[in-house]
Order: C-alpha cells, then structure tokens, then sequence
C-alpha cells in the first residue's frame, strides 16, 4: 500500500509578488527559507516556513490567469491554517488591514474558523485549535 508521510508544500501563484510576499511573510508571519529569481521564466520562488513543519512555495509568472471564483471554483477551495486562539489571530491580521469574515463555529467540531483573502483572492481559514 502507499504511504504518504505528511504534506510537503503547498504551491501558490501570485500576481504581484512583492504584495504577495509581503502579506505571507509580515501580515502572516511565516519565514523566508529561500528565495531564487528563475531568470529564464522571470519568475520568482519563495520558500516560506509554516510552523516548523509545512512550506508554502510562493512563486510569480508573467500575466498568470485569475482564479475563477471564491470559494466555490473546482480545484482548491481554500488553505486552512490552525491558530490557537482565533480572536488573537484575527486581531492581529485585522491590525494589518485584513478584511476578516464573521468568526463562526463548526457545527460538526464545535471549533471557531473564519476566512480571509491573500492580495490575489485566494482564500484563507484560520481554524482555532
């Protein structure tokens, strides 16, 4: 049978990188691991750490195509991130001009989630532990 250990990274294209990574690294706070310019597609990749266990590779391409919808596209909803204290997290994004939805409660879970938007759109969970 095949064993899959955990996820690797999670792949995001964005369309104004220096906007982009601003919001992953300041606004979210994840850590620059690396960070390469691919001159021969004019691309960047940045390699940011999520909670010493998870990458987000953030890349920018030329005229990338928008994303259909939000949420409800087929492909990705969304990326959830766990916080331990919703309120917390939210004010801390809030502070930095993140339009945050209603905090609501998980009928199956009991916990607390809201979604917000990277500067493309994409939206983001963040589930309280």
């Amino acid at each position: 049978m095949l064993k899959i250990n955990r996820v690797h990274h999670i792949a995001i294209i964005c369309s104004d990188y220096e906007r982009s990574k601003r919001f992953y690294t300041q606004t979210l706070g994840f850590k620059v691991l690396q960070e390469n310019y691919r001159a021969e597609r004019n691309s960047y990749k940045l390699d940011l750490e999520v909670g010493n266990h998870y990458q987000i590779e953030l890349f920018s391409f030329p005229d990338p195509a928008p994303r259909p919808s939000r949420p409800e596209a087929a492909g990705l909803r969304h990326l959830a991130f766990e916080v331990d204290n919703i309120s917390d997290a939210v004010a801390a994004i809030v502070a930095d001009g993140v339009v945050v939805e209603p905090i609501r409660v998980d009928d199956f879970t009991g916990k607390r989630f809201t979604f917000f938007a990277d500067p493309d759109g994409l939206p983001i969970e963040f589930y309280e532990r």
